[in-house]
């Protein structure tokens, strides 16, 4: 138990070594943007004197590791700052944005999570059999689409010539559970497609390069049924590479969801992020990207260490 909570320690420093880098390259980039800020919010028609004091109000004219410093040191503190588009704290477009971001991914998990184990577990089970490549057709066919030519098509067919779904998913805290799930179904199933392909098709690779294993084979032979020599064998056994497919798959829930709410106009951190980008708001773009990336470094450890509770052979490895 002690080299278990040794290794959530290294992994936990590990990541935050990880986000203070991804961090400083975020900053980075944003700096090196063309053009500059100040001129471009006031517009060409600014006095060189206007740009001036208002590149000391936004703290411009400090340099650009002192800016950078003390930007972390706020959001060490949950301080983002301020918007520069409309003057509102960051923390407050943040906490609406990301906790539509995780309705929508948290809709799109609880389909897609266990439909793709299940599809995976019956194509491992039936091997070769047509069930198995009629689902790898589907999975490639899916995993082959871009997300936002899979969210068009769904908005041709299901929005415009049936008009089942809204095509534009507007939803507020004021709605109720099922009109927010009603509104946010076209963009949940353009990433359900995706997503459920992807842990398709690992899930069945995983539990097929199980079954091949000598253990499986004295199951085998003892009489046991497929089905249970699958479930009870080859699956646990299996969790290991499943439970990392599937933490990639729910960070990408969460980070790779900007693309499908821009097409539907969904109010989520992604859409945010487009509208900052539009806007040249350096400082929300900033705290967006750290959010993903912090999202995305924790899901991936969250994977590392549940990996190495269901599998204690990995913590020996070096």
């Amino acid at each position: 138990m002690g080299k278990i909570w040794i290794l959530v320690g290294e992994r936990l420093a590990l990541g935050l070594v990880t986000l203070i880098v991804v961090s400083a390259l975020i900053f980075v980039g944003v700096e090196l943007l063309p053009g500059d800020l100040a001129q471009q919010i006031l517009g060409q028609s600014a006095t060189p004197e206007t740009v001036a004091a208002f590149r000391r109000e936004l703290g411009l004219d400090q340099p650009a590791v002192y800016r950078y410093l003390h930007w972390l040191a706020g959001v060490a503190h949950g301080e983002f700052g301020n918007s520069l588009a409309n003057g509102r704290p960051i923390s407050d477009l943040l906490a609406v944005r990301l906790k539509n971001t995780l309705f929508l991914a948290s809709f799109a998990a609880a389909i897609s999570v266990p439909t793709a184990l299940f599809l995976g577990v019956m194509a491992a089970l039936y091997r070769n059999s047509i069930f198995d490549r009629l689902c790898n057709v589907v999975a490639l066919t899916w995993v082959s689409l871009p997300e936002f030519f899979v969210a068009y098509v769904l908005v041709l067919f299901l929005a415009v010539r049936v008009a089942l779904f809204p095509a534009i998913s507007s939803i507020d805290a004021e709605m109720s559970l099922a009109e927010m799930l009603y509104r946010s179904f076209l963009p949940a199933l353009t990433l359900m497609l995706v997503v459920i392909a992807h842990m398709m098709r690992m899930t069945r690779a995983a539990i097929i390069n199980v079954l091949a294993s000598p253990y499986v084979e004295m199951a085998r032979l003892k009489g046991l049924s497929r089905l249970r020599v699958v479930l009870f064998h080859a699956l646990p056994n299996a969790l290991a590479p499943i439970i990392n497919v599937v933490a990639l798959n729910l960070a990408y829930l969460v980070v790779g969801v900007v693309v499908v709410e821009v097409v539907f106009v969904y109010p989520g951190l992604g859409q945010l992020l487009v509208d900052a980008v539009t806007n040249r708001d350096v400082m929300v773009v900033q705290s967006v990207g750290l959010v993903f990336a912090a999202a995305y470094i924790l899901l991936n450890l969250l994977a590392d260490i549940l990996s190495i509770v269901t599998n204690p052979r990995l913590m020996n490895q070096r």
